[in-house]
């Protein structure tokens, strides 16, 4: 068989008959911790069905097998973005995000999630969409097999405050459909606002419980009450929908750990109290930062107009670092940091979102396999996946990546996609070797 055996697998299901591929002579980054090992991976299905070190022995099945001699490659499982929203377009900020016509705008996000998935994301948690239905459409269509795309749980626009986050109609033109999020003042239209984003099908509920400094509201400023975080998470829970927060302020971090919130994201101004009370609940709580969006945003968005020495700026400079001795911070405590940098804009282009793990590795002190697990690992619990995704075991899901090079040394290797040989998501091809070092085994 000829060494591009595998040219034109793409998606497609195997065929009944070679029910089972094997990764040989590859080296395995499972993800738990572990040094990487010299061994081989055999997938049955959408599982992985065996993991097998190096001298251990083999045993082929007696149907037939495909058979990808790695040639020293590491195979890991595929990444994980905490912090997802795939209907935002690399556009040039939020007007053309959110001005974007429906139909358009659905396949705007249709590309995304193609562009995600090619990066090596098997997975990503919807972080906000930018319209009630396109998170809902997009994954449905993803989990149908008819577009190409990561996992992905749905969400819907974020829910904030009149003037807040997501609060994006001008003042003299006061419209819901110039909105980015939706917005509401008091519980019972919280309570609505909810219920109507579980009719459309949504997985987690977003509320924007502080500022964000590129809007006007304050990045440390806390605008939802108390009694309008209660009503959203009573409501979503007698549903049993998870919860998220766009939380920057010390005030709505403490907000998520009393109300239950388990997703935080960013999390850059905690305090000491907000830092034990995590540490005191970090088995319920996950925190993605978002450093992407802060260093881009500050330093690298000049040709969009937010340039480099502006109020704004110096204010996400001022914000990155408190964000990054805070990241240091919850990772000595044991808090659960993750991947996923808000990227989707011009400035912080999706298919980029690898950065995160030289970010972490730079900035925070990760080592190169601290990063990974995080990527991957604690991907897949944020997933709601902790015991079958994320990780190269026996069971696990089959989302794999076959890498030519070592993360476990470099991370930033995974910023590159030529580099990325293969793509496996759902025991299936997204991107197949193509004739690196691949052949066809057969068995009687």
């Amino acid at each position: 068989m000829s060494d591009n055996a595998f040219a034109g697998w793409g998606g497609s299901r195997p065929a009944a008959s070679d029910n089972e591929i094997t990764f040989t002579n590859v080296r395995i980054l499972d993800a738990t911790g572990e040094p990487p090992y010299a061994g081989e991976v055999a997938v049955g299905g959408n599982r992985i069905k065996r993991v097998t070190r190096q001298g251990s022995g083999f045993s082929w099945g007696a149907t037939g097998q495909r058979r990808i001699d790695g040639r020293g490659a590491t195979l890991m499982p595929g990444l994980i973005d905490a912090h997802l929203h795939l209907s935002w377009n690399n556009a040039p900020g939020i007007a053309p995000i959110q001005m974007m016509p429906v139909e358009e705008h659905v396949l705007s996000t249709i590309e995304m999630a193609k562009v995600v998935l090619d990066a090596g994301f098997t997975a990503g948690r919807g972080a906000a969409a930018a319209k009630p239905r396109l998170d809902v459409v997009v994954r449905d269509a993803i989990n149908a097999g008819r577009i190409p795309g990561p996992r992905y749980t749905a969400a819907g626009p974020e829910i904030t405050t009149v003037g807040g986050l997501g609060d994006t109609a001008p003042p003299h033109i006061p419209h819901e459909g110039l909105n980015l999020g939706i917005v509401v003042s008091g519980p019972e239209e919280i309570r609505r606002t909810v219920r109507e984003l579980i009719k459309h099908g949504v997985d987690t509920i977003k509320l924007n419980l502080s500022g964000e400094e590129i809007t006007g509201m304050g990045a440390e400023e806390t605008p939802m009450s108390e009694e309008e975080v209660a009503m959203a998470v009573r409501e979503a829970r007698c549903r049993n929908k998870t919860l998220a927060a766009h939380a920057r302020s010390s005030d709505s971090i403490k907000q998520c750990v009393k109300h239950g919130i388990e997703f935080i994201y960013h999390a850059s101004f905690a305090d000491n109290e907000a830092l034990d009370l995590l540490e005191a609940h970090k088995d319920r709580h996950f925190v993605a930062p978002g450093l992407a969006w802060l260093i881009n945003t500050a330093r690298n968005a000049g040709d969009y107009g937010i340039r480099p020495g502006s109020p704004v700026t110096t204010a996400y400079e001022r914000e990155l670092e408190n964000a990054v001795e805070t990241m240091k911070k919850m990772h000595r405590r044991g808090i659960r940091v993750l991947i996923g940098g808000d990227y989707g804009f011009a400035w912080t282009p999706m298919g980029t979102n690898a950065k995160d793990l030289e970010y972490f590795v730079d900035l925070l002190g990760f080592s190169p396999m601290e990063a990974i697990r995080a990527a991957t690992a604690y991907g897949g619990q944020i997933m709601g996946l902790g015991s079958e995704l994320g990780m190269i075991r026996e069971g696990y899901l089959a989302d794999l990546l076959l890498v030519d090079g070592d993360p476990a040394s470099d991370v930033r290797v995974l910023q590159d996609k030529s580099r990325l040989i293969a793509i496996m998501k759902d025991g299936r091809f997204h991107k197949a070797p193509n004739g690196v070092g691949t052949e066809l085994r057969l068995t009687a």
